[in-house]
C-alpha cells in the first residue's frame, strides 16, 4: 500500500487542522492506520491509531480529547482532526498503514507515507 499524507500547515495556537492520508489499492480496510508525529530534535512518536472497521480508535496521552481519527474505507482515506493545537504539536506527521488484526495496534507499522508538516505559532 502507498500513502500520501497531506493538509498541513500552519495555524495559530487553539487552532484546528485536518490532516488527510490516501491510500492506494484495493485493500485499505484490511490496513489498521495510525499517525505519528516527528518534532525537531525528538524522536517519532505515536498520535493515535484506528482499527480496520473504524470501531476502536487509541491515542497517545497528549492528543487525547484534542485529536480524532477517522477513516473513510469507501475513498482509501484516513483523517486526523486537530483541534485545540497547541505549539508543542508542531511537527512532521505521518501515517503509517499495518496489516493486522490488533485493533488497538500502535506499531511497528510496515508502511509510511511521507510526512507533512504541522507548525503552531503561539
Amino acid at each position: 500500500v502507498q500513502l500520501q499524507a497531506y493538509g498541513g500547515g500552519l495555524v495559530q495556537a487553539g487552532g484546528s487542522l485536518r490532516l488527510s492520508c490516501a491510500a492506494s489499492g484495493n485493500t485499505f480496510s484490511a490496513y489498521v492506520m495510525g499517525w505519528f508525529r516527528q518534532a525537531p530534535g525528538k524522536e517519532r512518536e505515536f498520535v493515535a491509531s484506528i482499527s480496520r472497521s473504524g470501531g476502536t480508535t487509541t491515542y497517545a496521552d497528549s492528543v487525547k480529547g484534542r485529536f480524532t481519527i477517522s477513516r473513510d474505507n469507501a475513498k482509501n482515506t484516513v483523517y486526523l482532526q486537530m483541534n485545540s493545537l497547541k505549539p508543542e504539536d508542531a511537527a512532521v506527521y505521518y501515517c503509517a498503514a499495518q496489516k493486522t488484526l490488533i485493533p488497538n495496534f500502535k506499531g511497528p507499522y510496515d508502511y509510511w507515507g511521507q510526512g507533512t508538516l504541522v507548525t503552531v505559532s503561539s
